[in-house]
């Protein structure tokens, strides 16, 4: 009888630790994305879930693969975006938890405040449509462009209804946005680029984003994932009050915890 219970509870042990058998292949983005999660790694590993960290140059790949099979997870993009993505390409992929805010900034190599900004500016902005009207409003918050009433977060240079400064706005991939400020009056930049390209995101920007709760980030996993107890454990991972020092410790305000 005692042998039966030990194999019993030998196999519950075994059947547990199935679940975190694999190596989890995580996709991030370099800069604090590719930082938070070595972390996470980290804690991870004490909660009996092993992680690989894997990192993407642009934010469209990360969720193909992910829409694949070729990663579990990623953790690179905010809701809104992700919305974005799952309507547009069809991708069985949701988010299952915040991780963190990344205010996006304007920064200037040739102005030091919006009142500088001559007629005919040029401003560079993401070339994709969610962060590309994140940044409009951006720049709409601050007076200098007013939108279409009832656009919405998807706002385009379209549905720019009022340009008293005759702005022209330039589109470009995100990760190309900090090269532009040597041809350009200003560039609204993602956080992470900032930082990856040297910037201060607490500091460097001419104006920031108030941190607005659309634009929170998200671990995203396959739908049909989502259950599934490592799930769970990562999100535990994420969510632990080591990350959250680190993430105040390392990034000074630049980037936010939104849990």
């Amino acid at each position: 009888m005692k042998s039966l219970i030990v194999a019993t509870a030998l196999a519950a042990l075994l059947s547990a630790g199935a679940a975190f058998a694999e190596t989890l292949k995580v996709g991030v983005t370099p800069g604090p994305h590719a930082q938070i999660f070595e972390k996470v790694k980290d804690v991870a590993k004490t909660k009996g879930l092993d992680i690989e960290v894997l990192e993407f140059s642009d934010y469209v790949v990360p969720n193909q693969a992910l829409n694949d099979g070729d990663l579990n997870a990623n953790s690179f993009q905010h809701q809104p975006y992700l919305d974005n993505q799952v309507k547009d390409r069809g991708f069985k992929i949701e988010s299952v938890a915040q991780t963190v805010n990344f205010p996006m900034g304007v920064y200037s190599k040739s102005v030091k405040s919006i009142d500088e900004l001559a007629d005919g500016a040029k401003i560079a902005i993401p070339n994709d449509p969610t962060n590309g009207g994140r940044a409009l409003l951006i720049v709409a918050d601050k007076g200098l462009i007013k939108l279409r009433e009832g656009a919405g977060l998807k706002v385009t240079i379209a549905d720019i209804v009022e340009n008293p400064k005759n702005i022209e706005f330039v589109e470009l991939d995100a990760a190309q946005l900090p090269r532009s400020l040597d041809d350009v009056t200003a560039a609204v930049i993602n956080t992470n680029y900032a930082l990856e390209a040297g910037l201060d995101p607490a500091k460097d920007p001419i104006f920031r984003e108030g941190e607005k709760a659309p634009y929170i980030n998200v671990l995203a996993v396959r739908v049909e994932d989502k259950d599934k107890p490592w799930v769970k454990t990562l999100v535990e991972a994420y969510h632990s009050p080591e990350v959250k020092a680190f993430i105040l410790e390392k990034f000074k305000g630049a980037v936010v915890p939104a849990w």
